[in-house]
């Protein structure tokens, strides 16, 4: 978790980054386009991440470089709105995270320089056609949570033993999340599980689908999604009732109550993104900048969530955990 005192000190100056961009001389300053997918509350850790790697680099906000942030709060419509503003704007370089929105600023653009900071998977999705040589204004990093389902399914069922139902929940409107709930139920067709899938499109779908899970699954696998990241909170508290333990790809959602995660740190992504934006805003070209593949998983547990489930983890887990919430 990170520090609240230094948290707010990297923070500090964030929340006047528009104000301060604004200010600006049209053409003055190189401009970075921030698209957050959902909102500064819930993104709080990844926009401090992402500042303090530019300063490292020499980016000053209102020195050296101007940042304009617009947040989408989970609102798909919204991307294309934002990617249009930016633009309009004439920023030099679009940031964001996900698949859906970075698939909406290419659509919107091909001449300005866009960095994903986590996409799923770049290639399947048409992100870019080959991520050593992406070509074109798009590059990035992968999270490659697709390639990661199999094992969040097992890693869930060695925590519920009794595991023989799987809920599977996730936004079918985002092109990835409908890939990675067919490899969810994939992946829990080869253990032999019965799965359970509930859509959410909305916020308001939420609930409705806790009410269609409830009795039918004995544990939960859910998407990453801009719409999932943004309610991740109340997700996790309508699971808790359900009695339900959760599985997710980034430890973000468990920080926030989920039971357990099995992938990329976010935060250290939008770290590595600042180095992208970084290298295009020196002259490289996008399309020659080779999309970055994760070496590094992350199992986090929270031992508070499991506690409140009555659920035992087993002490191989725990011992194989990288980090472990009491």
């Amino acid at each position: 978790m990170i520090r609240r005192r230094t948290f707010i000190t990297l923070l500090g100056g964030a929340a006047a980054w528009p104000l301060a961009a604004h200010a600006q001389q049209p053409g003055k300053l190189p401009t970075i386009g921030f698209l957050g997918p959902t909102t500064l509350s819930s993104q709080a850790q990844h926009v401090a991440a992402f500042v303090q790697r530019l300063r490292e680099l020499g980016w000053i906000e209102g020195r050296t470089i101007a940042i304009e942030i617009r947040w989408a709060e989970g609102r798909s419509d919204r991307f294309a709105e934002i990617a249009a503003e930016f633009i309009r704007l004439k920023v030099d370089v679009i940031v964001t995270q996900t698949t859906p929105p970075a698939l909406a600023a290419k659509q919107a653009t091909s001449v300005i320089p866009i960095v994903f900071a986590s996409a799923g998977d770049p290639v399947a999705n048409g992100l870019v056609d080959n991520p050593a040589r992406p070509g074109g204004n798009v590059t990035g990093l992968s999270s490659q949570s697709g390639d990661t389902v199999g094992k969040r399914v097992e890693l869930l069922r060695e925590v519920v033993p009794g595991l023989r139902r799987l809920g599977i929940l996730g936004n079918s409107g985002n092109a990835f999340n409908a890939l990675e709930i067919e490899e969810a139920k994939e992946a829990a067709g080869s253990l032999r599980l019965e799965a359970v899938a509930a859509d959410i499109r909305r916020a308001e779908d939420i609930a409705p689908a806790f009410d269609m899970l409830k009795g039918r699954a004995d544990g939960l696998f859910v998407t990453a999604d801009a719409l999932v990241f943004n309610n991740r909170i109340r997700i996790n508290t309508m699971a808790l009732a359900a009695r339900l333990p959760t599985m997710y790809v980034f430890p973000e959602y468990v920080e926030a109550g989920g039971l357990m995660a099995y992938g990329v740190k976010l935060a250290e992504q939008f770290r590595r993104a600042a180095d992208y934006v970084d290298k295009v805003l020196r002259g490289t070209k996008p399309g020659d900048i080779p999309v970055e593949q994760p070496t590094k998983f992350h199992l986090v547990i929270n031992l508070t969530t499991a506690k409140a489930l009555g659920v035992e983890v087993p002490q191989t887990l725990l011992a194989r955990a990288d980090e472990v919430i009491e």
